[in-house]
């Protein structure tokens, strides 16, 4: 057969090249992040990790999420050091509800065809994010899917898996009455609500260079997802958290709803601005004319993560903050369901 007849990997888009080339790139970053738990490098089939010896009775905690559509706005900016980071930092702060520590994280990335440049800046921002919480980078999946995913495009998953004692009390929600509720600061809109948030900068004609709070909007856009590991992991040797809620897509509202019993109510005071006065969603609420509710139950509207304490426990936990430098508001308490809802502003 003549070899211009030649079917070959490469020639339907596939490059296994840049494949190893890409992994060579991985490897060398991914060391950077092995706790003494790892066994092994990146390039196998599989990856492996004994356990941590200070747990009796570990119970393994898993969780997967991805970046969202906050990748085309990374993607339109050419800025990617920043996403890998909202990658890690969507599973673990997931991971860290149950007060669990992150143990090892992969990573999936899929695109009509590699580009090393871009893949680097990806996989540095993972490494980053996954040393700020401790959490091992050991292996993942990178996909070439050509004519069958959007030239140029690509998207990201992550999935980590964390170890906590069996005997914990955090497995199970502990909210009661008279709980107090602690918000701690977002670095921004996190990633979660993008699609609006590119509608928006469509119909509005918005310049994601113009100029916003010493920066551009779309710098301020892509700043990534606060990871709230050490300082949870850190706090709940001070105090008792009777439950976590990690604020992503569903807004404050639907997340927090996620963590009341039955029988209570959140008791929610947010006076007329944003917590922290944060003018990133007082534009956003401006250019769309959205309602609080709305902004609400799309948003985290400054306040990343939720914590349910006891009134008792209130004095330590403020100064605990305090020491570990991060922002915090007093959102309100948990009281006696008087109606059907949830949440009461």
């Amino acid at each position: 057969m003549s070899r211009s007849n030649k079917t070959s990997y490469a020639s339907s888009g596939v490059s296994i090249k840049r494949g190893d080339q890409l992994v060579d790139i991985i490897k060398p970053l991914a060391k950077t992040t092995f706790r003494k738990e790892i066994i092994g490098s990146i390039g196998g089939f599989a990856a492996a990790s004994v356990l941590p010896k200070k747990y009796e009775n570990p119970v393994l905690i898993s969780c997967t999420d991805g970046v969202g559509t906050k990748i085309e706005i990374a993607d339109s900016l050419k800025i990617y050091n920043s996403i890998g980071i909202d990658l890690v930092a969507m599973c673990v702060n997931d991971l860290i509800t149950l007060q669990a520590e992150p143990l090892f994280f992969l990573d999936y990335l899929v695109t009509d065809k590699i580009n090393l440049k871009v893949s680097k800046e990806i996989v540095k921002g993972i490494a980053k994010g996954c040393r700020d919480s401790n959490c091992s980078l050991i292996g993942g999946e990178t996909a070439e899917h050509p004519n069958a995913f959007p030239k140029g495009k690509f998207d990201l998953a992550g999935f980590c898996v964390g170890v906590l004692e069996k005997d914990s009390k955090k497995l199970s929600n502990q909210v009661k009455k008279d709980d107090v509720l602690i918000g701690l600061k977002s670095n921004g809109l996190h990633s979660n609500g993008f699609s609006l948030i590119r509608k928006l900068i469509e119909k509005k004609k918005i310049k994601l260079n113009q100029k916003f709070k010493g920066s551009t909007l779309g710098k301020a856009l892509l700043k990534p997802t606060k990871i709230y590991v050490k300082e949870i992991l850190s706090l709940k040797n001070k105090i008792e958290l009777n439950a976590l809620s990690h604020i992503t897509g569903g807004g404050f509202t639907g997340n927090l709803e996620r963590i009341i019993p039955k029988n209570l109510s959140a008791y929610i005071s947010f006076g007329s601005k944003y917590p922290f006065n944060d003018e990133l969603f007082s534009f956003i609420e401006s250019k769309s004319s959205l309602s609080k509710m709305e902004m609400l139950s799309t948003f985290n509207c400054g306040i990343g993560m939720i914590l349910s304490i006891s009134k008792s426990d209130i004095t330590r936990c403020k100064s605990h903050l305090k020491k570990l430098k991060i922002p915090y508001y007093e959102l309100g308490f948990i009281g006696t369901r008087k109606s059907n809802k949830k949440i009461v502003f």
